[in-house]
This record gives C-alpha cells, structure tokens and sequence, in this order.
C-alpha cells in the first residue's frame, strides 16, 4: 500500500562541522506528466531520386540530418555517399525532430526508391501527436534529512536518497540518457553532504517517449524543489532561507564529482544572483502583502516562488561534443558558411554568421548561412543539448582563422585599411585557398561520464568523489526566477501576475535571441508545469481505447500556453561581467537552461493552494478523518485548473472528495501522470 504522505520522523545528528542538532527525515513521492512538442510544422519530409534512383535527396524537418541521411541509406541499399539531406529550417523541433522524425524520412525514401519519383511525406496533427512520443513522465520516490541547529535555528541539508523512474513508452529511444540527465540535475543548487539517487526507466504500452527541451533535468529540478519545501515546512523554517543556507559553495562538489569555481566551471553565480533578486523586488515584501491578501479573501489566494536553476552544458555521451563548419571567402569580400547545426527557430545561423562577420570584420549583411546538408559538412550530430552555438560558432571560427591565416601575407602586402575585398581579389591571383573546413571538439577532460568506473588505485583523496567517473559537463548555466500568481478557489483557474527571470549567459553573442529564447524557455516551461496534460487510454481512462491511445491528439484537447497566459509583467534580464571562459566569445549555451525557471509558476501555485488549505484549517473545517489539510501534501505537475480546484481542500471540494471515499489531504485528480 502506497503512503501518500508519511508523517517527518526526529532523532538528532551532527553535521560534518560537528554542529548538534535534530535531524528531521520526511518521505514522500513525486510525480509529474508528459508533455507534446507541438512544433508548428509536423513531421515532413520530401525524398527526390535521380540517376535512375541510385541517388536520393532527402529535404527533411530534421534536427539530425545525418541521422536521416544514414537510416535512409540503410533501408534503401543504397551507399551513403550517394545519399545527401537537406535542412534549411525547421518549424521547430524542441527535440522532437531529435530522432522521432527519422521514420517519415525513411517511409518516403523506401517509396521514392522503388517507384523512382519524388515522394512527400506529411503528418497529420494528430497523426504525430499520437506516435511521436513526448517528454518522459517522471515518478520520485524519496527519502531526506537536514539538521536543525539547536543554538541558533539555521537547518542544513544533511542526507538525500531518492529513486527515479520515467515513462520510457515501448521502446527505449532516449530514455537512457533522458535519465542521465534527470540524476545529474536532481540536486539542482544545493549541497548534500550524503547523496544517494537511482534512475529506473520503465517499459510502458505508450508510444517511445523521447528527447524535449531539457531532456530530464526539468523533472530531476522539480523533484528537488518539491523536496525542499516538504523540508521547509517540517524544520519549520521559511523555504527561501533553506534554499539559500544550502547552496553551493565554491569548497562544495556534485555528487557526480565536479567543482564550482573558474578552473573548473566557471563563475558560481547562483548565490549572488539569488541575493540580488531577493532585494531588489523585495521578496519578503511580495510574501507579506500576499499573505495579506489571503488574509482578506477566501475565494482567491495567491502565491510566490523564487526558484533557482544550474543546467549542464555538454552531450553526456562524449563522442557527440563535437562538430564542423564549411567556409567560403569570395572575391566580393563576402562569405558563405555551411555547418553541421540545424536552424529551428533558435537563431543558431544568425550567431554563427556574426561570429564569421566579426573573425573577418566585415557586416552582418555579407555572410551567409547555406542549408545544412550532408555533402558539405558530413558525419555530423543533432542539433541539442543546447551545444550547437558552442560546437558550430568554434568550429566556424576555427575555418575563418584558417583562411586569415593564409592570407595574412597578402595583407600585409597591401595598403594599410586595404577591405576584404581587394585582400580576397588578390589572395586570388596569389593562387591562395580561401576555402577551409572548421572542426571542434569539447576537450577530452571537459566532457564523458563513466558511470560503471571504479576509482583507480592511488586516485588521491582530497579530490571529490565519483570525480574519476569523469566531467559530465563543460560548465553550466545558471538562472534565478521570481513568480507571483492568483488562483481562483472555486474554479482552479489561475493567472501569473509577475515574473522575474535573471539569467546567466555569459558574455551574450545576441543579446535579442538570448531574451527571445529565455521567454519562449520560460513559458514553455510553464505550460509544462500547469496545463500540458497528456491523456492516454489507461485504467483511469477507461472510455478511450485502445490502450495506450493517446486522446489529446490537437488543440482542442491539449492546451499550451496562449497569449492571456503570459505573466501580466514579465521581466527579463541578463547577468553582468559574467564571461565564460569555455566557449565561443566567451558566452553560453542558452535554450535549454531557462526552461527549468518557468516552473516557479508552478510551485507559485502550491504556494498558493497551501494558503488555501491552512485558511481552511484555521476556519474549523477540517473532519476528524481529514486533519492533515494543513500539512505537506504531493501536489502534482501540471498544476491544472482540476487538480488546483481539488487540492484547495475547501467543504466544497471535500464533500466531493468523501462521496468517492477520499480524503481531500491526499486526494489526487485522475490525469494520465
């Protein structure tokens, strides 16, 4: 039988420090749901035969063009040298496009090949929906302890074990490394000094679940989160203070073994961006005048979330940190570029061609960013991970300072001031190459994660543990995001009245894509957390069948956020003085960090809800056989207008609760997490 919500257990302990105290241990569960890329452009693909179909062009909407290129070779028996893809851009992909998109390639192909015509292949909305997979559904189960300080009341984490489990569907696809990721991230900011995790992937009747924006670190974050507050309120402390007390430190490791710090990953920023947003829109303030309007309104309550975030930047699969650039320089001084990156909406061609504009000083106008294809830069990787300006912008770089390099003796032979033009004209007589192919690749020591490695004999001590395993991530990103909601008791609606996003971007090639993308992360991240509720055929749903069958199929049953969703204010800044010394000019990988903070809406909500819960409680409204209305409760993600409506615990609801005979302290609301 499954303990929805086992009552905090006291002994006392001492910290490494030697600091006494009592020691609190709460047990619980987490879970939360799926969610549907909804690109704007399905799954598509165009294959054209020519030479008497021995040859095959392939025009995709793919993330991975040579993924594509090779599975098509494969089926069709037909060499790879003869087969060339094409990507010019994607109506999005949020990893979707990762390797879910390859089928509808390969369909095509098959059917070109053998009746030697064009062949296109579309899918319908709910075609796609239905067999494409989605982001992984997540259940925790955990266990954790933090000291509280007998002298001076300061609570300090002490001990986390916590197991994993995700919703892999029938196939294993990405399941693997999306748990990677999820155990990697499950200590989000914050030191504990005795750490324990164990990812289970789960074999289900659903279609393969796959890569999205993320790929598991949302949900190992949110799993933290959710645990911090079941602490918070069992030490009886405020949640800001424990997340605060508890952060990283530059003397602190990961459990997975890396160190904060410049050597290692960079500036620690985290703290510091934390204290600046907690004094600079008065969190406590914000939590007195809601406290206040709660006081005052029994139908509407209202909740704030400060979150933190740190996002690893790397593949956790070593050999995939990698990738080229092809570049031309013409006589005209101007430039083309081809690379291994795909373009989906996130301005990689637009910062790879600033990159080549500024190595050459010449305007953004005079480069250009050809299709990525298979014949110009072969054998490269998906577009993910948040890697490809890191990969592609050093790689594109690295082609220009070649082709500089070779004609830095025609420069000098000319005028002071000569432009590229007339130094490109002459290299030409010269009989100079102003053609070079550009690669990168993330150091050895920077990246790849060994997680069956023992230590060797004689590693030294005084490095942190499970360090020999390897460095899973080249640094991190980071970010601090406020929220402020009010939810509608009687209906469960809800509406964001303020967020306030600071992200740490390094030194920002493109301010403008940096913002774009951390709005767009931002809101995405939200609609995750509070109305993208996937429904399936299961034992909750038993008037859908098959089962397995997916029901929200489009629009009209699957919600993502729209424009009256959007926080009423909504704040963006990026961090200062923050360069990092680890990519290219010295920014940072941005379209996956920021995802994590829309989430602060979410525990916003809970918040919310919990204000909702003790104001029933202090009104005498709790039964005899439902008297932990006030206490920790699991609330579950999405935080949709049904399970916000449900979890306020007020007579209304709990009358409907106790028709069914549950209790409205545990009772959760039937959706497919």
């Amino acid at each position: 039988k499954e303990i929805l919500q086992p009552p905090s257990r006291q002994t006392t302990a001492t910290t490494a420090d030697g600091t006494k105290g009592k020691l609190v241990i709460v047990e619980g569960s987490m879970r939360m749901g799926g969610q549907e890329h909804f690109y704007l452009e399905p799954n598509s693909s165009l294959v054209i035969p020519s030479e008497s179909a021995t040859r095959l062009t392939i025009y995709a909407s793919t993330q991975a063009p040579t993924k594509t290129q090779d599975f098509c070779a494969r089926v069709t028996n037909t060499s790879a040298a003869k087969v060339v893809c094409r990507m010019k851009r994607m109506g999005g992909g949020f990893g979707g496009k990762e390797t879910r998109s390859v089928f509808a390639s390969v369909a095509a192909a098959v059917a070109a090949k053998v009746t030697n015509r064009p062949v296109r292949l579309t899918l319908g909305r709910d075609v796609d929906m239905s067999i494409t997979g989605g982001r992984h559904a997540f259940l925790a189960k955990y266990k954790a302890g933090a000291i509280v300080d007998e002298v001076n009341g300061g609570v300090k984490l002490h001990a986390l074990d916590v197991q994993l489990y995700n919703n892999g569907g029938c196939k294993f696809d990405l399941t693997g490394p999306v748990l990677d990721r999820a155990l990697f991230h499950v200590d989000n900011c914050y030191y504990w000094p005795n750490f324990h995790s164990v990812g289970t992937p789960c074999k289900t009747s659903q279609p393969p679940h796959t890569a999205f924006r993320g790929f598991g670190g949302p949900q190992g974050m949110v799993v933290t989160e959710h645990i911090m507050d079941h602490l918070a309120l069992a030490c009886n402390v405020p949640g800001d203070q424990l997340r605060r007390d508890n952060m990283y430190t530059l003397d602190d490791a990961t459990p997975f073994g890396m160190r904060f710090g410049l050597s290692f990953t960079g500036k620690w920023n985290v703290p510091s961006m934390w204290d600046r947003i907690h004094a600079e829109l008065d969190v406590p303030g914000r939590r007195a005048a809601a406290a206040e309007f709660n006081k005052n309104n029994k139908w509407k309550k209202r909740g704030v979330s400060l979150l933190p975030t740190k996002f690893g930047i790397a593949f956790t699969a070593k050999f995939m940190n990698q990738g080229g650039a092809l570049v031309h320089l013409y006589t005209d001084g101007t430039v083309l570029v081809s690379h291994g990156g795909t373009e989906m909406g996130q301005g990689l061609h637009t910062k790879v061609c600033q990159v080549a504009a500024q190595a050459f000083g010449i305007p953004l106008d005079d480069v250009y960013v050809d299709d990525s294809s298979t014949d110009k830069v072969a054998n490269t990787l998906p577009s993910a991970a948040s890697m490809s300006t890191d990969l592609y912008g050093m790689a594109t770089l690295d082609a220009c300072r070649q082709i500089l390099k070779r004609l830095q003796p025609i420069k000098d032979s000319l005028p002071p001031g000569s432009t590229l033009k007339e130094v490109a004209k002459k290299g030409f007589f010269e009989r100079v190459d102003m053609s070079a192919h550009g690669f990168f690749a993330v150091d050895d020591d920077r990246c790849g994660y060994d997680w069956a490695k023992d230590a060797p004999e004689g590693y030294p001590a005084d490095l942190p543990e499970n360090s020999w395993k390897g460095h899973p991530f080249n640094y991190f990103t980071q970010g601090v995001a406020l929220a402020e909601v009010e939810i509608d008791v009687l209906t469960g609606d809800h509406k964001t009245l303020f967020a306030d996003v600071l992200v740490d971007v390094g030194s920002s090639i493109n301010p403008a894509i940096d913002i774009g993308q951390i709005e767009g992360a931002f809101v995405q991240g939200m609609g995750w957390s509070t109305m993208e509720e996937i429904v399936y055929a299961d034992d909750d749903h038993t008037w859908i069948r098959p089962r397995a069958k997916m029901f929200t199929t489009g629009p009209g049953t699957y919600k993502i956020p729209a424009f009256n969703d959007v926080p009423e204010r909504f704040d963006v800044s990026l961090l200062e003085d923050a360069e990092n010394p680890f990519a290219v000019h010295s920014s940072k990988a941005i379209g996956e960090p920021p995802f994590f903070l829309g989430c602060s809406v979410f525990f916003a909500i809970k918040d919310a809800v919990a204000a909702a819960r003790r104001g029933r409680e202090e009104e005498g409204l709790s039964s005899a056989d439902d008297n932990a209305i006030g206490d920790h409760f699991e609330f579950r993600l999405p935080a949709t207008s049904e399970r916000i409506r449900m979890a306020c615990g007020d007579a209304i609801s709990s009358e409907c609760i106790s028709s069914v005979g549950g209790l409205a302290s545990s009772f959760q609301p039937k959706g497919s997490v």
